[in-house]
């Protein structure tokens, strides 16, 4: 049985309830967007658009306005919070980026630790335990202090995975996070996500190609895909 997190008293952890983002030029679609993500619950949404898949996640953090509707995250409506209150709750949400979002002013320690630093009341200690054995976990040998640029593309995904896990998120938003091969990583990746769902993290899973998700889907879950026509409901297609 799953062990019961702050997130299991708010009900849905993520809710989109006829929310329409303001459309502009590079915006995401003006459709009106409804989802449900429970505790411990994936959702699968495919969206073969690098712009879309981050946009629709850039509107479930808050950061997209919208014209109509609602966005909750942990039955708090984004709209309805001040500025402090609004980052504080996004501590509480990891997120993998489409693309790199690891930025060479500071080494890769700080890049992975300071947005849990910064949003949460964890003691600094307790974070870079968990973040080296997050890293060894996705093959690290540690918790990385180079210049995200010193590293290769594969262990910048690496760290970016860490960042994402660290702190025991109550919901994970990934876009795009993980490829077939290699398969240990691939391995890993899915090994910790099923960790973080057992503790009640929701994660809201896009990926460009849904075979990321074979070995990982079951009967029952929400699958979407995301497009020009909006979030079309892919259960039974």
């Amino acid at each position: 049985m799953a062990e019961k997190t702050i997130s299991q008293q708010f009900g849905p952890v993520l809710e989109l309830i006829e929310a329409r983002p303001v459309f502009d030029e590079s915006g995401l679609t003006a459709a009106r967007y409804n989802l449900s993500l429970g505790p411990g619950e994936c959702v699968f949404i495919e969206c073969r658009d690098e712009t879309q898949r981050s946009q629709f996640t850039d509107l479930c953090v808050g950061l997209l306005p919208i014209g109509d509707g609602k966005v909750k995250c942990l039955g708090l409506d984004w709209q309805q919070l001040e500025e402090r209150r609004a980052w504080a709750l996004r501590g509480r949400i990891g997120r993998f980026f489409s693309t790199n979002s690891l930025i060479d002013l500071y080494g890769t320690h700080i890049n992975i630790l300071w947005p849990r630093m910064h949003h949460t009341r964890t003691p600094t200690k307790q974070l870079v335990a968990e973040a080296v054995r997050l890293g060894i976990r996705f093959g690290l040998p540690g918790l990385p202090t180079q210049v995200p640029s010193r590293l290769s593309v594969l262990d910048r995904r690496r760290a970016e995975y860490v960042r994402a896990f660290l702190g025991g998120p109550d919901l994970l938003l990934l876009e795009d996070p993980v490829a077939l091969d290699p398969k240990e990583l691939y391995e890993a990746f899915l090994s910790e996500l099923t960790a973080a769902r057992e503790k009640g993290c929701a994660v809201l899973w896009l990926a460009s190609d849904r075979s990321v998700w074979r070995d990982y889907w079951q009967d029952g879950m929400q699958i979407f895909r995301l497009g020009d026509d909006g979030l079309i409901d892919m259960r039974g297609v």
